[in-house]
Formats: structure tokens, C-alpha cells, sequence
């Protein structure tokens, strides 16, 4: 009677639904998966041989073809029958089995396409996620095996829908506190052990036993969802182990289907495992899985979650692996590379680092482990940069500890010359690379430390490294020293307001390297005629009494070059006048001892172009740390302070002293550094380095100051050498390759000296000239 009933109900069904053919279908292929276990007599065969892979094929095609047919969002019989009988569960379980052998490919594949190719959202689907769950548990338990490929795959279409919808990562997040569901999950593993090594058959019995829920026509015998009591009651038990997992775990078990334990290796209290399984295939001998699983790790850490990036940084060991990685490219490096290699070297992208010895012309020893280090720096660098802020600050601070302060700076603070000049080199290509602000910052706070408040002389060994490295800058060894100054050049230039202020700016917030006297009225009064009361008229000092024509700029070449005078902006605005600072610069080198106006091309006007275009530059960065417009008033200064430069200054200042004296190399790299430093748009640096006419206080030293007893020193020493001017022409000539190489010149390193001066004085002017005119365009 009963049989009858059904039968005239399932007619009803049919007639009601047209569908139903397509839930027919789906249900007789899953049924032949599920009865071959029931048939087959052989669990050797790979799974290729039979005709497992076909009928998954059919039965996604028939969930997307459902999913086609019906309208956008509804949930058609046949997902609804995938959801309520935990097909995915069961397909999980087999797939851990790898019963028959290849059916984790299977799964993985089923589960990628099914990710992928349906439209509606699954993962919020218990039925789904759980069983997604349970699968990514299996990715990257061993490396190099044959379903390598397809579990990078399945884990990425993860990662992919969770950067769609970000609130979804929170399925993934595994926090174990119940004691029950551990000690359960425990025992499951143990009885998956037990059983490992025996044979498999599964009977008719326990397929019966799965299909429990079903009508004969594959019909839900209740709904998924249920409301109350009885809702609560079903979740609770969800949560405990999905039942129907376990019915067929038991069977499998039972009938000695071997099911491999759980992985052993992760880190304790991991519960992002799908972190954990990228981590594990990023050491994959395989490159293009590796680099996969990098494209994975780049999603995760950008989701915006808050939970998942504490997950991530507290319960994972994506940390320690970016900068245990990093340690051992780093060390794996030979003690001694050419600086030149490590500059040059083209440039490194982290997913782009393939690299054949055979076919590079330049290779050089130690090129492939240099370019796997820079590739890695890379990677951790844009993963920083595109993470979420909790986790890009807990990565950065972790490469500051573990990477630069743990293996870096004790190459950085060794004696051996090519030790130190090998690891300043490629920290200068690390500051040259690095793009993230957050790891820069912790890069700046790793080499300059984190203090702000002035400079003593007794304290610049306050951090040791940043003493050690402005130490270098007047090393012995002039690669060393030429290297650190480049190294600081390139800092000088990122975008981060602590690096600037560190080195120079907290020296000079007082202005106490200026005298103050108040003025009284008859000062007032001459300072109202464009004067500045104290200043020093180079015009009339000694140094500057054989002033020509050609070094000066004339009153009509001013009148055209300067800003007109405007009613906001008049003539007598307090400051030095810029033509006489510009001609102050012009005018330090003496007549006998220039060379430029005898060369084409090599006039003062030649800087104004690129002053204009890297203070321009300069400006943009420093726009957003707001920085004041004029200096800080005296009054308001704590002159009584004795004043000291700062280390990175005082370093600067004695190397700029002995330029007559150093080679060329390093001359050019000290004035570059000074140049970078001079355009800055801080007041406070203009005054200082700028202004020739400030009045220093007593065993106070400017720029100008220590250019000028440069020259003073020069003028002594043109008078001992016989025709000095022929050679310092032949000597420039030759820089420029006007003139081929010839016999040694006497006094070769003087003469180059020289002339590195006269175009830093040019350039100084240029640059005085270009930031007068900025402030002063309305």
C-alpha cells in the first residue's frame, strides 16, 4: 500500500516538476559512483579505468545546465540534493582514501569546477565549507606529488571567491576550544591509523546506509534548514562531525579502506589551514606551483577581515616562513660580490625569477642565489604592500626582528672590509627596492633607529648600527665610504619623514647654529633698504675683490630671471635677496681656478633644469608631512643650547673639507648627498645650507662656511703649482672625454677636486635660485 502511495506521488512529482529528468540524471550517475565501491573486487585499478571521472564530468554538467535553465540565485532539486546528501562529504572522504588510487584528483578537480563554474555563492552552505574545509586540510601534506597541481588549483579558486566576497573567511577560521570535537576528531585520525596497509571493499550495506535519507527517486526526506529547537539541535550536531561523513568513514574503515591520517607537521594551535597549505606548497620543487601558492598568499592577507588577519599573524607560520626564506637566500649568498653585480643586476620581479647560467652573457658567480634572495625581498615586499594593515605591520616588524636586526646588521657591523662593503651594497639595493611604507619604515627604524630628539656628541652611539654606518661614510677604504654615502642617498629619497628628521631636522628645530641680537632702530632701517643688519658683503671680503663680469649675473638677466614684485610678495620680504646668494656661490671658486667657461655646455644655467625637476619632485613627497612655510621664530628658539650638526652633518662637512684631497669618485658622492639634502623644502635646511648670509654662532659651521674655507685653503696652494690653468682644462677636457688619456698630470687628485667644487657651487646656486623662485610664485 505503502510502495503504491509513492509511486503515485513520484507520478505527481514528475508531472509537477519538469526538472525532474535532470535530477533523474544526476542521481544515477552519483548512484554508479557510489555502486562501484559495492561491484568492483579490484581496489588496485586507478581510477582512469573506470568510469568514476565520467560520471563526476556528467554530474557537474548537470548542476550547470540547472543552474542555466532557473533564474539567477534559486537553488534548482539537483544542488539541493548535492547540499542535503553531503555528496561532498562523501566525495571528501574518498579523495582522503585515494580509494580507488587517483580519486584525489578526482575530488580536487570536482570541487575546482564545481567553485568555479557555478554562479550562486556555496561557501556559505555548511554542506559545502565544511567539506571544503576538511579537503584544503589535505593540500600540501606532501610535496612533489601527483596531485600537486590540482590542489594549488583548488586552493586558489578558494582564495579567489574569498577576495570576492571577504566575509566568507571566516568559514575558515578553525578555532578549536571544544574539548569533545578535539578528542573526537582525535579518535578519528587514531582509527584512520589503525586500519592504514589493509585492503578495501565496500559492501552493499553501507551504500544502503548512505542513501538512508533518500526515496528511491532521490528525493530530500527532510529539509536542509530547520527552524527552533530542532535547528539548534541539528547545528550542534553539524558541529560535532558531519554524520554522514562519518557513517561512510566507519564503512570505509570498517571495510580497511586505508584513509592517511591527518598532517603532523603544522605548527601547533594552526587553525587557517588554508594559510597553512599555501605555505607548504610555496616550497614546492615545482616553480609554477610555488609561485601559485605566492598568488594565493597575496589574496589571503589583503582580506580586510579582522579576525582572519589576527588568524593569520597570531596561528599561522606565514612570518616565520618570509623571513626564515629570507635568511637562508640571504646566507646562501657568497661572502664576496662585485657592489657593481648587485647594483646592476636587472631588475627582480618575484613571480619572473627563472634564470638559465648557459644562456646570460654577464653571469657572475653567485648571480642565480643573488637573484632568488632579490626575488624573494620582492615578493615580501608587494605581500606587505598589499596586505591589511594588522597583518602588513605584523609581517613588517617580523622581517625588521627576525631578517635585518637577527642576520643582517651583524655583516653590517663586521671588520672585514669586502664583508662590509658586500653587505652595505646590497642593503643599499634592499633601501633601492623596497616599495612598501610599512617595511620601510621598519627598514628606516632597523638602520637610523626610532629617536628624535636632538643630537649630542656624547650620544651618537645612542643606536650602534646608524653610527656605524655614517662612520663608514669617511671610511678607509673609499668603496666602503662611497657605497654607505649612496646607500644614504637613495634613503634620503623615500617617501618617509622620519629619515630626514633623524639625520638633520631635530638639529636644527632651535636654529640655534644663528647668533640673535635684536635689532635696534638703526639696523631696522637698513634692513627695510634690502640689507641684512650684521651681514657679511662678500662683495667686499677679500675672497670675492676680483669679481668679473662672466661670474656674476646682470641686473637685466635678474630682472627677467626673478619673480616680479607683487603686493603679496614685495621685494623686501626679509629674506637674503637670491641674487646675492646665487653670485655669493658663483663668485667662492676664483677666477684662476674655474675651467667651465672655457667648455660648452657647462654654464651654471645647465643646472637650473634639473634643480627644477627634482624639487619638484622633492615637494611632492614632503607635501603630506606639512612641513611650515617660514622659519621657526627666534624667539621662540632655545639659542642658549649649544648647538652640534648632528653625526650624518659633522660627517658630510669633514669629508666636503678634505675635497681637494679625496679621490673624484667620492668628491662627486659627497656633494651628490649634500645637493639631495640642499632641496629639501624645509626652512629650517634652507637657512642652513643656503643662506651665506645668516650669522652662525660662535664654533658654528654652515655649507658655506666649509665650502669657503675650502677655497681659502685652495687660493694658498693654486700659487705652488706652475701653470695650473692649462692643466686644470686638460684635466676637465679628459673627465668630459674631450681628450683622450695621456701622461699622469701632476697633482691629479687637486685638480679634480677643483673642479667637482666649481659645478657643486653651480649647482648650489641652482638649486638657492629654483627654491627662492617656488616660494616665491603666489
Amino acid at each position: 500500500m505503502f510502495s503504491k502511495f509513492t509511486s503515485i506521488l513520484q507520478h505527481a512529482v514528475e508531472a509537477l516538476a519538469p526538472s525532474l529528468p535532470l535530477q533523474e540524471d544526476f542521481v544515477y550517475h552519483w548512484k554508479a559512483i557510489t555502486h562501484y565501491y559495492i561491484e568492483t573486487s579490484d581496489d588496485k585499478a586507478p581510477v582512469t579505468d573506470t568510469n568514476i571521472p565520467s560520471h563526476l564530468e556528467q554530474m557537474l554538467d548537470i548542476l550547470v545546465q540547472e543552474e542555466n535553465e532557473r533564474e539567477s540565485g534559486e537553488t534548482g532539486p539537483c544542488m539541493e540534493y548535492l547540499l542535503h546528501h553531503k555528496i561532498l562529504e562523501t566525495l571528501y572522504t574518498l579523495g582522503k582514501a585515494d580509494c580507488p588510487p587517483g580519486m584525489k584528483q578526482q575530488v580536487l578537480a570536482f570541487y575546482t569546477k564545481l567553485l568555479g563554474r557555478i554562479r550562486q555563492p556555496l561557501l556559505p552552505h555548511i554542506n559545502v565549507h565544511r567539506p571544503v574545509q576538511k579537503l584544503i586540510r589535505l593540500c600540501g601534506e606532501v610535496l612533489a606529488t601527483p596531485t600537486e597541481n590540482e590542489e594549488i588549483q583548488f586552493l586558489c579558486i578558494v582564495c579567489a571567491k574569498l577576495k570576492q566576497d571577504p566575509y566568507l573567511v571566516n568559514f575558515f577560521l578553525e578555532v578549536i576550544q571544544d574539548p569533545v570535537l578535539h578528542l573526537c576528531r582525535r579518535q578519528s585520525k587514531l582509527k584512520a591509523m589503525a586500519f592504514q596497509g589493509s585492503a578495501s571493499v565496500i559492501t552493499e550495506d553501507m551504500i544502503k546506509d548512505q542513501e538512508t535519507l533518500t526515496t528511491d527517486t532521490g528525493q530530500p526526506g527532510q529539509p536542509e534548514e530547520m527552524p527552533g529547537a530542532a535547528g539548534a539541535e541539528h547545528m550542534e550536531k553539524e558541529d560535532e562531525l558531519p554524520q554522514q561523513a562519518d557513517d561512510l568513514s566507519f564503512s570505509l574503515d570498517e571495510l580497511n579502506v586505508t584513509s592517511p591520517p591527518e598532517s603532523s607537521t603544522a605548527c601547533p594551535n594552526q587553525d587557517y589551514n588554508l594559510v597553512n597549505s599555501l605555505l607548504n606548497l610555496t616550497k614546492s620543487p615545482d616553480g609554477r606551483i610555488a609561485v601559485k601558492a605566492c598568488e594565493g598568499l597575496m589574496l589571503l592577507v589583503s582580506l580586510p577581515e579582522p579576525a582572519a588577519a589576527k588568524c593569520l599573524t597570531q596561528s599561522t607560520c606565514l612570518c616565520e616562513l618570509l623571513t626564515d626564506r629570507l635568511a637562508t637566500l640571504y646566507k646562501a649568498l657568497p661572502q664576496s660580490l662585485d657592489p657593481l653585480d648587485i647594483e646592476t643586476v636587472e631588475a627582480i620581479n618575484w613571480g619572473l625569477d627563472s634564470y638559465s647560467h648557459k644562456e646570460d652573457a654577464s653571469a657572475f658567480p653567485g648571480k642565480r642565489a643573488l637573484i632568488s634572495f632579490l626575488s624573494w625581498f620582492d615578493y615580501c615586499d608587494q605581500l606587505i604592500k598589499e596586505a591589511q594593515k594588522t597583518t602588513a605591520v605584523a609581517m613588517a616588524k617580523a622581517v625588521r626582528e627576525r631578517f635585518f636586526i637577527d642576520v643582517m646588521e651583524p655583516q653590517l657591523m663586521q671588520t672585514s672590509e669586502i664583508g662590509i662593503l658586500t653587505s652595505t651594497a646590497l642593503l643599499h639595493r634592499i633601501v633601492r627596492q623596497v616599495t612598501s611604507d610599512v617595511l620601510l619604515q621598519e627598514l628606516v627604524y632597523f638602520i637610523l633607529g626610532e629617536h628624535r630628539e636632538p643630537e649630542t656628541l656624547t650620544d651618537i652611539n645612542r643606536h650602534p648600527l646608524r653610527h656605524r654606518l655614517i662612520e663608514h661614510c669617511d671610511h678607509i677604504s673609499d668603496e666602503i665610504s662611497i657605497m654607505t654615502l649612496r646607500m644614504f642617498e637613495h634613503l634620503l629619497q623615500k617617501p618617509n619623514e622620519h629619515i630626514l628628521y633623524n639625520l638633520v631636522l631635530r638639529n636644527l628645530e632651535e636654529r640655534n647654529y644663528m647668533e640673535y641680537k635684536p635689532l635696534c632702530q638703526e639696523d631696522k632701517d637698513v634692513v627695510e633698504n634690502g640689507q641684512i643688519a650684521g651681514a657679511v658683503d662678500l662683495e667686499e671680503d677679500p675672497l670675492f675683490t676680483d669679481l668679473s663680469p662672466d661670474n656674476t649675473l646682470s641686473a637685466q638677466e635678474w630682472l627677467s630671471a626673478s619673480p616680479p614684485v607683487s603686493p603679496e610678495h614685495p621685494k623686501n620680504d626679509g629674506k637674503t635677496e637670491v641674487h646675492k646668494i646665487v653670485n655669493s656661490f658663483l663668485c667662492l671658486v676664483p677666477d684662476e681656478a674655474k675651467s667651465s667657461y672655457h667648455v660648452e655646455g657647462t654654464g651654471y644655467d645647465t643646472y637650473l633644469r634639473d634643480a627644477h625637476r627634482q624639487f619638484r619632485d622633492y615637494c611632492v613627497i614632503c607635501l603630506r608631512w606639512e612641513w611650515p612655510g617660514s622659519p621657526r621664530p627666534l624667539e621662540k628658539c632655545n639659542l642658549e643650547a649649544s648647538f652640534f650638526e648632528g653625526h650624518f652633518l659633522k660627517v658630510l662637512f669633514e669629508r666636503m673639507g678634505r675635497i681637494l684631497d679625496q679621490p673624484y669618485d667620492v668628491n662627486l658622492q659627497v656633494t651628490s648627498v649634500l645637493s639631495k639634502l640642499s632641496l629639501f623644502p624645509h626652512p629650517h635646511i634652507h637657512e642652513y645650507l643656503l643662506d651665506p648670509y645668516i650669522n652662525l654662532a660662535s664654533g658654528c659651521k654652515s655649507l658655506f662656511s666649509v665650502i669657503v674655507r675650502v677655497v681659502g685653503d685652495l687660493m694658498v696652494r693654486i700659487q705652488r703649482i706652475p701653470d695650473f690653468t692649462p692643466k686644470l682644462l686638460l684635466v676637465r677636457k679628459r673627465l668630459l672625454g674631450l681628450e683622450p688619456e695621456g701622461p699622469i698630470i701632476d697633482h691629479m687628485t687637486l685638480l679634480e677636486g677643483v673642479i667637482v667644487l666649481e659645478e657643486f657651487c653651480k649647482e648650489l646656486a641652482a638649486i638657492a635660485f629654483v627654491k627662492y623662485h617656488a616660494s616665491a610664485t603666489p
